[in-house]
């Protein structure tokens, strides 16, 4: 018997790298463009107010695609929908190169390419953990985890290496790098063609209505796991490149490398652990140490006197938030079966929720505080706070639903 499953998740495992490939892609659409803003504007004389919009866009446009992805989905089937979004993705990043200088406008022009990018990754958000969760391996929790830490070491990939391209080979040849980075989700379109995928409705004994899951308490406090877990994440994210630069006074280059890359390669590292003991850990415990370690970075970065202490806590932030986001999902595929698609399509909306709530809260906070983001952050505190509490009684309603069968 054992053998038998073996033998059969054996079979899975390139269909689990090509879903690895999916996250580094995810992270090559949302990231590489961000690092072109300053270029856009100068090449194309774009105002810096158009330019930040793009930022908005990107994010309305992948809340869309969560939006209205999962009934798509379920008519599509899971492989139609993950080709299409990794060559969506390729024509995003294609595009930026040529777009910008046949449209009407450039700013036109980059707003569709934008939009083929948030499309792609829009809908790997979406089914990229369904299809992992379907496919016939043990240890769910531990998979989900080491999936997921594959966008963290995507991101850190795409500043490194487009960083030491444009010092190479000149910020000039950018479109060249853009279509070197689309090789990626093309790889990923000829991959998912033909590797095996199982969907969850296919795995699960029984799936609810997308109505009737709207009705059930546990999905509704899933939804509030996820939006805090967005939120802690991207609140200290969004923000670690301008403590490096403002704290220690190291310019922007520098900022990013110790920033952001330090702040992924910590949660990178932190889901790898997970990966690796979680067997013997239950993921809602570890869920909740996070927590509490996260709320402790919060302070210390808010309270600290010292601008090192404070970048050395963004980085524990970084490594504490690693395990929120699968973890949740972990939670919801193991307490929540009958879900399905719909489910881990509404969860992904309610992180895309929390990604925009944290920052937006800290930032307005700042505004008000005079422009310290330093004092603007401890506002950001509540969203780990408000997960602890959400855990808790997570826990609660498990056991008492446990106990009534």
């Amino acid at each position: 018997m054992y053998s038998n499953k073996a033998a059969e998740a054996s079979k899975y495992k390139i269909t689990i790298y090509s879903c690895y490939i999916g996250y580094i892609t995810q992270a090559i659409v949302n990231i590489f463009p961000t690092l072109l803003f300053i270029r856009f504007q100068n090449e194309f004389g774009i105002p810096l107010s158009q330019i930040t919009s793009l930022i908005t866009l990107n994010f309305l446009f992948q809340l869309s695609v969560d939006l209205i992805s999962s009934k798509l989905i379920s008519k599509t089937g899971y492989r139609k929908a993950v080709v299409f979004a990794h060559i969506s993705a390729v024509s995003g990043l294609v595009s930026y190169g040529f777009l910008p200088y046949i449209a009407h406008s450039p700013y036109i022009g980059l707003i569709i390419s934008v939009l083929l990018c948030s499309i792609g990754g829009g809908i790997i958000e979406v089914v990229i953990s369904p299809i992992v969760e379907a496919c016939p391996t043990v240890h769910k929790a531990q998979q989900m985890s080491l999936l997921h830490s594959f966008y963290c070491w995507g991101s850190v990939a795409v500043v490194l290496l487009s960083t030491l391209f444009f010092n190479t080979a000149g910020l000039i040849n950018w479109r060249i790098l853009s279509a070197l980075w689309a090789l990626i989700p093309l790889t990923g379109a000829i991959l998912f063609s033909f590797v095996p995928i199982l969907s969850l409705e296919e795995t699960s004994e029984s799936t609810i209505s997308f109505k009737k899951l709207l009705l059930e308490p546990i999905f509704w406090i899933l939804m509030l796991m996820m939006v805090c877990s967005g939120a802690s994440e991207l609140t200290v994210s969004q923000w670690a490149s301008d403590f490096a630069e403002a704290g220690l006074g190291v310019d922007k280059t520098i900022g990013d490398l110790m920033g952001p890359c330090m702040f992924s390669i910590l949660m990178g590292t932190s889901r790898v652990i997970y990966a690796k003991i979680g067997e013997k850990v239950n993921v809602s415990a570890y869920m909740l140490a996070s927590s509490v370690l996260c709320v402790a970075g919060y302070l210390v970065i808010s309270l600290s006197p010292s601008p090192w202490l404070s970048l050395i806590s963004c980085g524990v932030v970084g490594f504490s938030v690693g395990i929120m986001w699968p973890g949740t999902f972990s939670v919801a595929a193991a307490n929540a079966r009958s879900g399905g698609t719909a489910m881990f399509a509404l969860l992904a909306l309610g992180g895309d929720l929390g990604c925009a709530a944290g920052p937006t809260l800290v930032g307005t906070m700042t505004g008000v505080l005079d422009g310290d983001i330093k004092r603007g952050m401890i506002f950001g505190v509540v969203f780990p706070i408000a997960l602890i509490i959400t855990l808790i009684i997570m826990k609660r309603y498990v056991k008492k639903q446990s106990g009534k069968t």
